[in-house]
């Protein structure tokens, strides 16, 4: 009977820390990327949760960067690999050079118009600083090697597997097209 009541109350103890356990934002710890929710850039939220299962690039985006071209090697990536289970999510930010003044409509209209992008973008969002994103709290701190740095430019790309993994984190001027055998890799 005394262990019986040991391990009831080791039990309960566990059952305690996982729903007190918080994240710095004050809500249950988050523990894999599909924890996370999102605006698209029309403002509908959405749970990353939407993408399991799917190989995931994650870039933030700018319309008036050196690396704006990018847009292209993106678009082509995801024409190639959609239909085998790849989403390229675009998050807005204008905390580089002021590179992304627009709002979501002048946003989308000038992606649309230059770079007929058809994956996913979301709301603007800050990556670094103290109004970082939750989720780029996350992807910065997702691998040891990532050492919490912050993004140094605007087409930072994080590659997740099929099973939400953060694999690998590409810098700015790391073109779309040399991430593709990776990419390849992963959807096999």
């Amino acid at each position: 009977m005394k262990y019986l009541i040991v391990i009831i109350a080791f039990l309960l103890a566990i059952f305690n820390y996982k729903v007190s356990a918080k994240d710095g934002e004050g809500t249950n710890m988050i523990q894999t990327i599909y924890d996370f929710k999102v605006k698209t850039i029309d403002g509908k939220e959405i749970s990353l949760s939407d993408y399991k299962n799917k190989v995931l690039l994650i870039v933030n985006v700018a319309s008036f960067c050196g690396n704006t071209p990018q847009y292209k090697g993106l678009e082509e990536l995801y024409k190639k690999y959609h239909d085998k289970g790849l989403e390229i999510l675009g998050f807005p930010c204008n905390q580089f050079g002021q590179q992304e003044p627009g709002t979501n409509k002048e946003i989308i209209e000038f992606c649309s118009t230059n770079y007929n992008v058809t994956f996913p973008l979301f709301d603007k969002i800050e990556v670094n600083g103290e109004n970082t994103h939750p989720l780029y709290k996350y992807l910065k701190s997702a691998k040891p090697e990532f050492q919490n740095e912050d993004i140094k430019w605007n087409f930072a790309k994080f590659l997740i597997d099929k099973n939400g993994n953060v694999i690998d984190k590409f810098k700015p001027k790391f073109q779309p097209e040399t991430i593709d055998p990776e990419i390849a890799k992963l959807l096999n």
